[in-house]
């Protein structure tokens, strides 16, 4: 079994208690989703010890019908090499972007993300895919996580680090830095590499 069995258990059970609360009216059932969700946070907990108050804050807090997250990454090239930026949270690096944003669509959210994070202007092009962050080599995460990765041609500005990132650079395949693996994995970027060398594959999807 793996060693993070549990934590997929508890974000099952989370997003079943999530649910239960949107629609229940019975009172009872009411009170069942709730223990539930305790239960979930009660797991997490004892695996984590981040403390009660911060897991019902940012692990089952949310309402309404439980759905994953949305991550949408720029995808930028200078001829053979790669956009990215270091991020100040881990010091690894990544390609810009973050969570979608409410009221703007994933190539504006792609759009937003490099300017703030590399300080280039850019016009998204196209989607090259969408992936399943539990499908892939990152570290464990409370949620469930589709990640949107976007290719953008750059149309003006200039290398600039933002309030999240304290560094900005354009990378050779073979010549990539030590990568912030909760962002984006060393496969991911070689992938993004392979589609831009061949800009007529399909949108790659899990």
């Amino acid at each position: 079994m793996s060693n993070w069995k549990w934590l997929e258990w508890a974000k099952q059970i989370q997003a079943i208690s999530q649910i239960g609360l949107t629609y229940a009216k019975d009172p009872y059932d009411i009170e069942r989703y709730e223990q539930l969700r305790n239960l979930s946070i009660e797991i997490v907990n004892e695996y984590t010890n981040a403390g009660v108050p911060l897991l019902k804050e940012a692990f089952a807090n949310e309402k309404g019908y439980a759905t994953p997250k949305v991550d949408i990454r720029g995808v930028v090239f200078r001829g053979d090499r790669i956009l990215l930026v270091k991020e100040k949270a881990d010091g690894g690096w990544s390609l810009p972007g973050g969570w979608a944003d409410i009221g703007l669509s994933p190539k504006e959210v792609a759009v937003k993300e490099v300017r703030e994070e590399s300080g280039f202007e850019v016009a998204p092009v196209k989607l090259l895919a969408i992936l399943d962050k539990s499908k892939h080599n990152h570290p464990p995460s409370l949620y469930h996580v589709y990640k949107l990765f976007i290719l953008c041609e750059i149309v003006g500005g200039s290398d600039q680090a933002g309030m999240e990132t304290s560094a900005v650079g354009f990378f050779a395949r073979d010549r990539l830095p030590e990568l912030s693996v909760e962002r984006n994995t060393y496969e991911q970027i070689q992938l993004m590499f392979d589609l831009h060398e061949n800009p007529f594959s399909e949108v790659v999807l899990d």
